[in-house]
């Protein structure tokens, strides 16, 4: 690539290449995108990406992404703080807020357990999870890892480490996707269909 393009052009495109989904056509219209850009908006976003780099963290209760000690959702009295759903991934938080359903507040693991990877309990934001059980607050916990042998693996594991604390632990019901085909479904997931359903 260095060979066809000036030096500074390869290497965005090779940054733009390294984030994920991104391959090597859609990382040159990326970059051929950025240099069209006046500079004002191209350092608008270089500024923008550092500034993300700097100010974000993670949220001192539920781990989630924040810009202050808090996240907007733990900062928020109006949502039930009793209920806690699990999830592996603050996009995870984005996907069940846009059902607009769920009023309860969060848990990221950031992550899930995959000896296979290299993914250890004590590498994930678990501790932080029972120590905020332990508050005596949570009343209900809803695992909502995905329907991965690794999500299963961790909410298995999360939900032997709560319950001993008197909370109860739930999972999310799982099965066929809406405009799914039942001959297109895997065994596991007709399985948990069945075992998910409920009365109309």
């Amino acid at each position: 690539m260095a060979g066809y393009n000036a030096a500074p052009f390869a290497r965005l495109i090779e940054q733009f290449e390294r984030l994920p989904g991104i391959g090597a056509k859609t990382a040159q219209r990326l970059a051929y995108h950025v240099l069209k850009m006046p500079e004002r908006e191209a350092q608008e976003f270089a500024d923008a990406i550092l500034n993300a780099h700097k100010k974000i963290h993670y949220c001192k209760i539920c781990c989630n992404l924040a810009d202050g000690d808090l996240c907007p959702i733990c900062k928020n009295e109006k949502r039930d703080h009793s209920t806690v759903c699990v999830v592996e991934s603050p996009k995870d938080v984005i996907a069940l807020e846009r059902t607009q359903e769920y009023k309860g507040v969060y848990h990221v693991l950031h992550g899930a357990i995959s000896p296979l990877n290299g993914v250890t309990p004590d590498m994930l934001k678990i501790k932080e999870l029972v120590n905020r059980a332990g508050s005596g607050q949570i009343k209900e916990v809803i695992m909502a890892t995905n329907a991965t042998a690794e999500g299963e693996v961790t909410a298995v594991y999360i939900s032997k480490l709560l319950k001993p604390l008197g909370i109860k632990v739930t999972r999310i019901a799982s099965g066929l996707p809406v405009g799914g085909d039942l001959e297109y479904a895997d065994e596991m997931t007709l399985l948990r269909a069945l075992e998910g359903r409920s009365e109309i």
